[in-house]
C-alpha cells in the first residue's frame, strides 16, 4: 500500500505546451485534465492531443482525469485512452458508488489503474465501497464541489469528511488520500499552513494547479530530521529483535508502529 508521491499537477489537457512543461517540472505525477479545465468547446481538441501525448510512455507517470461518468463525453475518452502505453491511470471525477467505477470494464478490455474523486455526500457516504473496489489505487476528495453539494461555507465543516476519507484509504489498504488543491497560487505561506493540517489528518502529499506550489507540498509532507531519527530508532530495535520491541529509552512499540517507521524513512529517501 505504500506510495511515495507527494505532487500531483494538475495541466489542462489542450494545452500541450503547458503539458509538456508539467513533465519536466519536477511532480510526481502529471494530472492532464479534460474536464474542469477545458471548455466545452475545446473538448475534442483535447482528447486529441491527450491521445498524442499517450502515444508513448513517459518518465514521469501520467494520470487523466476523464469527464463525468454519467455524462455524453467520458465513454470515448475511456476507450481511447485506455488502451494507449503512455496511460499510468485515469482519474474518475464525481464518483458515488462501485457502480459507477463498474463502467470502466464495459468501455476497456483491460482497466487501467482507477483513481477515485470523492465529490459529493453520496461519494462519501460511500468510500470505503468505492476505495475497496478491485480497480481502486487511490481516493481523493473534490473539495470545491463537496463544499457546494453539502452547503459549507468554513473548512471546519469538512473535517469529518477529510477524516472519513483517510480511514477509507488506510482500510481498504490504499495510500493515504492527497490534499485537495489550495487555490490561491500567490499564498504560498497560506499553503504551507494547510498542508501542515493535512498532513496531521493523515493525507500525504497534495495536487497542485501550478509549479510553484510543488516545492512548497514537498517539504510540508517531507519527514522532519527528528522524525527521521527516531524512525530509525524504532526500526533498528526492530531489526535487532522482532520479538520484543523495546527502545532505548523503554518505551514499548508495537508492528504498526514499526510498520509507520518504515514509510517515514521511504519518504525520507526520496
Amino acid at each position: 500500500m505504500s506510495s511515495t508521491y507527494l505532487t500531483w499537477l494538475y495541466v489542462p489537457g489542450d494545452r500541450p505546451d503547458v503539458v509538456a512543461k508539467a513533465l519536466g517540472s519536477g511532480a510526481d505525477v502529471v494530472l492532464v485534465d479534460l474536464e474542469d479545465a477545458v471548455a466545452p468547446d475545446r473538448k475534442a481538441y483535447a482528447l486529441d492531443a491527450t491521445a498524442d501525448l499517450l502515444a508513448d510512455k513517459h518518465e514521469v507517470p501520467v494520470h487523466v482525469r476523464v469527464n463525468a461518468l454519467d455524462g455524453p463525453l467520458a465513454e470515448r475518452e475511456v476507450r481511447r485512452l485506455a488502451p494507449l502505453p503512455g496511460l499510468d491511470a485515469l482519474r474518475l471525477p464525481k464518483v458515488n458508488g462501485p457502480a459507477d467505477l463498474d463502467r470502466i470494464a464495459d468501455w476497456a478490455a483491460e482497466v487501467p489503474p482507477l483513481y477515485a474523486l470523492l465529490e459529493s455526500a453520496l461519494g462519501v457516504e460511500r468510500a470505503y465501497d468505492i476505495a475497496s473496489h478491485p480497480a481502486v489505487r487511490g481516493i481523493a476528495l473534490g473539495e470545491a464541489d463537496l463544499r457546494a453539494d453539502l452547503g459549507v461555507t468554513d473548512a471546519t465543516g469538512l473535517s469529518w469528511v477529510r477524516g472519513r476519507a483517510v480511514v477509507a484509504a488506510r482500510a481498504a489498504q490504499l495510500p493515504p488520500p492527497p490534499q485537495s488543491v489550495y487555490p490561491d497560487v500567490r499564498d504560498t505561506a497560506g499553503l504551507a499552513r494547510s498542508c501542515a493540517e493535512g498532513r496531521a489528518l493523515g493525507f500525504l502529499g497534495r495536487t497542485a494547479i501550478h509549479p510553484r506550489q510543488l516545492p512548497v507540498i514537498e517539504e510540508a509532507f517531507r519527514p522532519t530530521e527528528a522524525e527521521v531519527a527516531a524512525a530509525r530508532d524504532i526500526v533498528s530495535a526492530a531489526d535487532r529483535d522482532p520479538g520484543a520491541l523495546a527502545l532505548p529509552d523503554g518505551r514499548f512499540v508495537d508492528a504498526a508502529v514499526v510498520a509507520g517507521a518504515r514509510r517515514t524513512l521511504q519518504l525520507a529517501e526520496r
